[in-house]
């Protein structure tokens, strides 16, 4: 369900999330944890069978999580009833590691929060653009939005990254190299130095303790470079953080993307 909240937009979770504790995970996209049985809404899951017994969970984030998926995190998940899928539950949140607040685990999730955000025209930085299309191919890549002005019908292309990675308050992007997006950065600096168009790229973090965005220098220095790069070349970047409860995850305040500053890893 999406909902409208004034300025901000916001994904609710009507169903029952249940509780469980992280043990492994075999591959990119399956974790293994053991449900306790219990929802946030306090009913318990509806084969007493399952309850505090080991559960396999599709995971909808590839990325590393190596910070997060550590053995005894708690996890929060939903049941699913596809006859069609391997696993019947979903991994949707993740405690943070002092167990203050809650990860979004869900890939997808940013740019369903960012669809409803450039609709409900929320961003305050893309206030002047509109949404033409989603997912719309130019040159040999795919960009998540194209967006026109309002007054004078320039092209933007914007594109999202999800972030999840969070050292010392400091949300950091990538948690692994990523050779697919340091291309996206080389070809939208491209696009804001030889073209007509405009380009952006828009972090968002699916998390609220975090005070700005970097690039996780010593994880992908390339990717680094590049976001440098882009931003002397006019790529605009912009930061968001999420809040999330077990009910909600909305879309929250900006905060800034620095460049030019590595990070020494401190896992």
């Amino acid at each position: 369900m999406q909902n409208k909240k004034e300025n901000n937009v916001s994904i609710s979770y009507h169903g029952s999330l249940y509780q469980a504790r992280f043990i492994e995970r075999p591959n990119r996209f399956v974790v293994r944890c053991e449900l306790l049985g219990q929802s946030q809404k306090g009913t318990s899951v509806n084969d007493p069978g399952l309850a505090k017994n080991v559960v396999e969970a599709h995971l909808p984030d590839p990325g590393r999580l190596k910070e997060l998926l550590v053995p005894g995190r708690t996890l929060w998940l939903k049941a699913s009833n596809k006859p069609e899928r391997k696993t019947k539950w979903s991994v949707v949140f993740c405690e943070t590691p002092g167990g203050k607040s809650l990860v979004s685990l869900d890939s997808t999730l940013p740019n369903r929060l960012i669809t409803l955000a450039l609709k409900a025209n929320a961003i305050e930085e893309l206030r002047d653009w509109s949404l033409v299309q989603p997912e719309f191919k130019m040159g040999g890549s795919r960009w998540d939005f194209l967006l026109t002005h309002i007054r004078d019908g320039r092209k933007l292309a914007l594109e999202i990254k999800s972030v999840t990675l969070v050292r010392n308050k400091i949300a950091l992007f990538p948690d692994a190299v990523t050779l697919r997006g340091t291309k996206h950065l080389r070809e939208l600096a491209h696009l804001a130095r030889k073209t007509e168009w405009e380009a952006a790229v828009l972090f968002v973090v699916q998390r609220d303790d975090v005070i700005r965005v970097e690039a996780a220098r010593d994880i992908d220095p390339c990717f680094a470079d590049e976001l440098e790069k882009a931003r002397a070349s006019g790529v605009q970047l912009l930061g968001r953080k999420c809040h999330i409860t077990l009910n909600e995850v909305t879309l929250g305040g900006k905060v800034p993307v620095i460049t030019g500053s590595p990070i020494k890893q401190t896992m």
